[in-house]
């Protein structure tokens, strides 16, 4: 987890693997209700980034932008290649890391 002092909340960052999760204030007008827990599939793996407490959450979408509620005191976030991190209430932009390659930006695929 990353925290800069000096703001608010919303500038707290974590980072799970190939994904960035960041606190926000509110969501995008217009953003769609999304079914299920998890945040990232692993293409070669079969792993993936997901909430524990799917009943704690719901996802949410606003174009191509994920977004994550947690709406109980906490969830658990886990994959099996690394360690668990628990999120507090709240709402969180979510986003794929991605890489550079000449021809385009693609998002690293675990």
């Amino acid at each position: 987890m990353f925290n800069n002092s000096n703001n608010s909340q919303a500038s707290i960052l974590y980072r799970h693997g190939d994904v960035l999760i960041r606190h926000i204030a509110s969501l995008p007008v217009g953003a769609q209700k999304r079914v299920g827990a998890t945040l990232a599939h692993g293409e070669i793996t079969g792993h993936s980034h997901r909430i524990q407490q799917s009943h704690a959450v719901q996802l949410w979408v606003h174009g191509s932008d994920l977004f994550l509620e947690v709406k109980e005191a906490s969830a658990t976030l886990v994959h099996e290649e690394h360690r668990a991190i628990e999120l507090p209430q709240g709402l969180y932009h979510v986003w794929r890391q991605r890489e550079y390659r000449p021809d385009a930006y693609v998002e690293v695929v675990d």
